[in-house]
């Protein structure tokens, strides 16, 4: 482990140094190609501000900040400009559940109802693993929490034992923020002290990451960017939440551009946890079918051109982020952003693009169709959607929302839309247990994007409509 660390030091110094200065290198022209890439796609998306960070086979290509951090102020986005991470700090929450891990105080197979006891006795199958890939079970506090309310450790806790478990532990996928938010309540009790004191001593400051830190409401905190976003498009400052949501492990962390060099730094070589707690994060969690799902402890595990693809994305109070690495072609791209309604991907995919087309996101096409049935039903199932009389029985795992706000929205959309052409399937794949269509479906404004799971009986796991 020393000498892990120590090999590691002088790769952090080395990304550094790039930073700030030395003779131009031959990349010269990528980094124009790119440069030209985010501004367009900065002006197209109406960002007041970002920084983006473009490593190729560990060499920092460019790192530059556009645009403004604070829009009264004026002033700009630089490298050391601090952004919120949003759900990109799960990745760090994982570091320090890892680092408890090799410590002795816990273990991946632990029942959580060993660190929450007074937690709901049918909670006895949750294991802190469930809780970092998302298989837990427990309903995502998301849209259920009251953000201007301002929570003790036990009352957040006490607030999601009474949430529902939307299914059995192990089951499924399900993207929750609240078993990040009790993965930091159990470091907070097993460790004495803050996870985000945790986080300081044993991730930040080895790994070089100088000025992360946790979110505060308080604290002077130099090259703090305030968040955006736009309402009938007009720029308004972020909608103001409780100091203490600040707080929670499921995104409450500051980190520059530099800071995340750092951290891109330590993620390749592998430093700060053993090999063995690498191989465990980013390994993809096996359902209880034994079937995959491309997800480790807080990364999404992917493919692009047949090549690995590990990245996360976050989004909280006017701040958009994107951490991206192309495994295969030794790349990594980082996006941070000051507008709610970013699209950090679109900069993240287009900058991989432009370093090697072969990473471009496929553009979706006719593929063949092998089961008109089930496109015969998903054609009736669109049409009931319009007429606002979709069946809850042939649902399943949808989100709490869904109906009947999400239905109801649906519902006003396709009113709008008009009629809709024959769907053209596109894309037909198995993730987890769940079987997922994708069609392009012509309306009189364009060309949208359709999305439809099935699980094993049949039954609806997700309904997606959205411009293509």
């Amino acid at each position: 482990m020393r000498v892990a660390l120590q090999s590691f030091s002088v790769v952090s110094v080395f990304l550094v140094g790039l930073l700030t200065g030395g003779p131009a290198a031959a990349g010269d022209s990528l980094r124009e190609r790119i440069d030209n890439f985010v501004r367009a796609e900065q002006k197209r998306q109406n960002v007041p501000g970002l920084a983006v960070a473009v490593v190729s086979h560990g060499k920092v290509v460019l790192a530059k900040g556009y645009g403004f951090a604070n829009l009264e102020h004026r002033v700009p986005v630089t490298t050391d400009t601090l952004f919120q991470s949003a759900s990109l700090g799960k990745q760090f929450t994982a570091m320090v559940v890892m680092l408890q891990v090799e410590a002795g105080r816990i273990s991946l197979s632990d029942s959580i109802t060993k660190y929450f006891p007074d937690a709901p006795a049918s909670w006895a199958p949750i294991t802190i693993r469930h809780l970092l890939t998302h298989t837990s079970g427990i309903r995502d506090l998301q849209g259920l929490i009251d953000e201007r309310k301002d929570y003790t450790d036990e009352e957040f806790a006490r607030l999601i034992y009474a949430l529902p478990l939307d299914f059995p532990a192990g089951l499924r996928w399900s993207y929750s923020n609240s078993g990040y938010v009790l993965l930091g309540l159990l470091v907070n009790r097993v460790a004495g002290t803050s996870y985000v004191d945790v986080l300081g001593e044993h991730v930040f400051k080895p790994a070089h990451m100088k000025t992360a830190r946790g979110i505060s409401e308080a604290d002077i905190i130099p090259n703090r960017a305030a968040g955006y976003r736009l309402v009938r498009g007009e720029v308004k400052n972020q909608r103001w939440v409780s100091p203490s949501l600040n707080t929670t492990a499921d995104g409450s962390l500051y980190f520059s551009l530099k800071d995340l060099l750092a951290w891109d730094a330590a993620v390749d070589a592998r430093a700060l946890l053993t090999q063995g707690s690498w191989r465990e994060i980013l390994t993809p969690v096996k359902l209880d079918s034994g079937a995959p799902h491309p997800y480790g402890f807080g990364w999404f595990l992917e493919e692009r051109n047949g090549k690995p693809l590990h990245q996360h994305t976050g989004s909280w109070q006017g701040f958009k982020t994107a951490y991206f690495r192309f495994l295969g072609d030794s790349l990594s791209v980082i996006v941070l952003a000051n507008l709610s309604q970013t699209d950090p991907e679109a900069f993240a995919n287009g900058i991989a693009a432009v370093v090697d087309p072969a990473l471009a996101v496929p553009p979706l096409a006719p593929i063949q169709d092998l089961e008109p049935e089930a496109t015969a039903r998903f054609t009736t199932l669109l049409e009931q959607a319009r007429a606002g009389t979709m069946d809850p029985a042939d649902f399943a795992y949808v989100p709490w929302w869904f109906f009947p706000h999400g239905a109801l929205n649906y519902q006003r959309l396709l009113q709008g839309l008009g009629p809709a052409g024959p769907l053209v399937l596109a894309k037909r794949e198995v993730v987890g247990d769940d079987r997922v269509y994708t069609y392009l479906v012509e309306f009189e404004s364009g060309t949208w994007r359709y999305v439809v799971s099935l699980i094993p009986d049949g039954r609806v796991s997700s309904f997606i409509l959205e411009e293509n």
